[in-house]
């Protein structure tokens, strides 16, 4: 493996994101050669119900310090509140197919965002699975063959989802926080799927926070790449593929210009030798609300 590799992922939340920031990051990638991994959530968009979380104080700092309205916008905000959620598989089926087309790697991030980050920890086993299997269903649908990966939204991950994912054709999953590729144990048994471990903080988890801002944040982020190690980083199709494009941009040209290549997480896996067992733990993280899935 190269010593400064890159695994880029592309967490897909939203409507928006899907018809706005995914077609812009699919231009960029290709202008700079890059593939890299998309997680698309293809069910109802009801993202706009997290509003309700501004009760938390923790959830309303990280909205403020982020200026998440001026970020997302009012259409990302109310997204399923006032009115029912749209279906984005069902109507930008042929965006997820083009970034398939264009040769980036395919994974699930959920049927519907909202309630497996809100809610995971409290549904059942079947509750898990049907999720999954929806979302799996129209990926492959719209994609012409299964999904390889899926990411939890908001690397919530327990032991009950990671079980209920082992029956999924998934190659690898990416669902916690952590340092190196391993192998999950659930119930003393270590499972085929292994885990690829977000390592690098988030846009919106280090914006505001010990005195970065966008001015500096390029320079912050190139900071946490660790030449020999693994190097995952995730960026978002709202934000990345938004109003900070052009920060994304230089960020890249950066980069490359020291000798970093981006490339999907499927490549990271294929390359990994010697594939360790670990746990996940549920975690408080710096920067975001709740709890983690951290590997351990």
């Amino acid at each position: 493996m190269s010593n400064k590799k890159i695994g880029l992922r592309i967490d897909v939340d939203t409507f928006r994101g899907t018809k706005v920031g995914v077609p812009n990051l699919n231009a960029l990638f290709k202008k700079y050669d890059i593939k890299a991994t998309y997680y698309f959530s293809v069910g109802p968009d009801n993202m706009g119900r997290h509003l309700w979380r501004m009760l938390k104080p923790t959830f309303a700092w990280k909205m403020l310090r982020t200026n998440a309205a001026g970020l997302y916008g009012p259409e990302i905000i109310l997204m399923g509140t006032m009115w029912p959620g749209l279906q984005i598989g069902k109507h930008l089926g042929h965006i997820i197919k083009d970034s398939f087309d264009a040769g980036h790697e395919m994974g699930l991030h959920s049927w519907d965002h909202h309630r497996i980050q809100a809610k995971i920890d409290k549904m059942s086993p079947q509750q898990i699975e049907e999720a999954l299997t929806k979302g799996v269903n129209c990926l492959t649908e719209i994609c012409g063959q299964a999904p390889v990966s899926s990411a939890v939204p908001g690397w919530r991950c327990t032991d009950a989802l990671l079980t209920e994912k082992a029956k999924q054709p998934f190659t690898y999953n990416s669902d916690c926080r952590g340092k190196f590729i391993f192998r999950p144990v659930v119930d003393g048994k270590a499972l085929e799927q292994v885990q690829v471990p977000v390592t690098m903080p988030t846009y919106d988890e280090v914006l505001g926070r010990d005195g970065v801002n966008d001015d500096n944040y390029n320079d912050f982020m190139l900071s946490q790449l660790k030449p020999g190690k693994l190097n995952v980083l995730t960026i978002h199709a709202e934000a990345e593929g938004g109003k900070c494009l052009e920060m994304f941009e230089q960020y890249i040209i950066r980069a490359q210009k020291d000798g970093w290549s981006f490339v999907t997480l499927g490549e990271l896996v294929k390359e990994a030798k010697d594939i360790p067992d670990g746990k996940v733990a549920q975690e408080a993280f710096p920067g975001r609300e709740g709890w983690l899935g951290v590997q351990r």
